[in-house]
């Protein structure tokens, strides 16, 4: 079967590049992550998932199993192409799921099935000579070439699910900004600009993303997608964006070597909880988490 996916190009601070680019080295390690208490963590069990790639870009880890997670990859020895990788942590063997002309980015695993099973989704940057930007969908099997998830929403940078039919979605742009996207209306509602690249459904359906209001003022929200109300959860550490959230609300955020966690029903500031710099990781930044396992991308 061909492979589903498309063309070079790759966001970075936000905006889309026309050109070929190399991409900066980054390396996904795993950890079996046990939390004792509220503020008390163990990291045990370390292994580099990159080793195929050490020199490469290897980055937006996401689980699709317990035992699967999908990977943004651009070889070491290549400029112009990223594709999703494969790695299975239970026997330790890899697979190229993309491998066409075209790059994609950005896997995650879809809300629901459809009549083709369990799905997942990436940002397809098409070769169409206008290297337009949309969010596809394809069966985890591959039995088929997937389609766009919304035909007309283009320009998607970054997303979240926030259930079969609803994505929020990052529209790059002048200023790029939030919106949620409709698979019934096959539209975006607009909801705020000047947005961070992580965007996370909360336990309760929620999203929580980074509002940046100036270089020195990042919040991390809260939105009511239904409501479209926003409510502040906390400020971010300077220049940090990148976080995930736990199964009972805890966010979780990389600082240099440091990660830390920030429980909204009982901290007032981030807490920190583990120093992974004697692993050789220096720059946490994206991060996933499934059933006792986290994946950490480090610069």
């Amino acid at each position: 079967m061909k492979s589903v996916i498309s063309t070079i190009a790759f966001l970075l601070v936000f905006s889309l590049f026309a050109q070929a680019q190399k991409l900066p080295n980054t390396n996904v390690y795993l950890f079996n992550m046990i939390q004792k208490s509220d503020s008390v963590f163990r990291f045990e069990k370390p292994l580099l998932l990159t080793g195929f790639n050490i020199d490469g870009y290897n980055n937006q880890p996401t689980f699709v199993s317990d035992d699967e997670i999908y990977l943004t990859v651009q070889m070491a020895n290549d400029t112009t192409q990223t594709d999703i990788y494969s790695l299975n942590t239970r026997t330790k063997t890899k697979t190229q799921v993309t491998a066409t002309v075209d790059s994609e980015y950005s896997p995650q695993l879809m809300l629901g099935t459809d009549k083709d099973g369990p799905m997942f989704s990436c940002v397809r940057v098409e070769s169409d000579g206008k290297q337009t930007q949309r969010l596809w969908e394809f069966p985890i099997d591959r039995s088929n070439n997937g389609n766009p998830s919304f035909k007309k929403v283009k320009g998607v940078g970054y997303y979240a699910w926030l259930n079969s039919k609803k994505a929020a979605v990052f529209i790059t742009g002048e200023p790029h900004r939030l919106a949620i996207a409709d698979k019934r209306k096959d539209n975006v509602s607009n909801i705020t600009a000047n947005i961070g690249r992580a965007l996370q459904r909360m336990p309760d359906g929620s999203l929580a993303f980074v509002h940046k209001l100036g270089e020195n003022t990042w919040l991390l929200k809260k939105l009511n997608a239904g409501s479209r109300r926003s409510d502040l959860i906390t400020a971010t550490p300077k220049g940090k964006e990148d976080f995930i959230i736990l199964g009972n609300g805890t966010f979780l955020l990389g600082n240099g070597s440091k990660l830390f966690k920030f429980n909204p029903k009982r901290d007032n500031t981030w807490v920190e909880i583990a120093d992974f710099k004697y692993y050789g990781i220096n720059n946490i930044t994206r991060m996933a988490f499934r059933n006792g396992k986290i994946a950490i991308v480090s610069k």
